[in-house]
């Protein structure tokens, strides 16, 4: 009967997407940056949507402020792309080595 080796074999990966046990991540530092910046845009725009509501003795017609109908989920939508951005964002490093991997 054969002995097999269990040892871990892995390839190297660009900066930023190896942890410290050497674990590989499915995202790099970048993707990280860029989606905390899509989700505080995402933010801002809800809290650009927030308005002084209405009650039912006085009417506020601030409600219908440009601002908060159509500029604010027009900023949450962009956040919102700039996540999907931030997913599918590939380092040059990665893009690189899939060239070479492929020759």
């Amino acid at each position: 009967m054969e002995k097999t080796n269990n040892q871990k074999v892995s390839t190297p990966l660009p900066a930023g997407r190896e942890g410290h046990g050497g674990e590989s991540f499915a995202f790099g530092r970048m993707n990280y940056i860029l989606i905390a910046i899509g989700m505080a845009v995402v933010i801002i725009g809800f809290i650009l949507m927030a308005a002084v509501g209405s009650s039912e003795e006085s009417f506020n017609p601030e409600i219908f402020n440009a601002l908060h109908i159509k500029v604010a989920p027009a900023v949450a939508f962009a956040g919102f792309i700039f996540i999907i951005y931030g997913i599918m964002y590939r380092s040059k490093e990665v893009k690189n080595e899939g060239v070479k991997s492929e020759k």
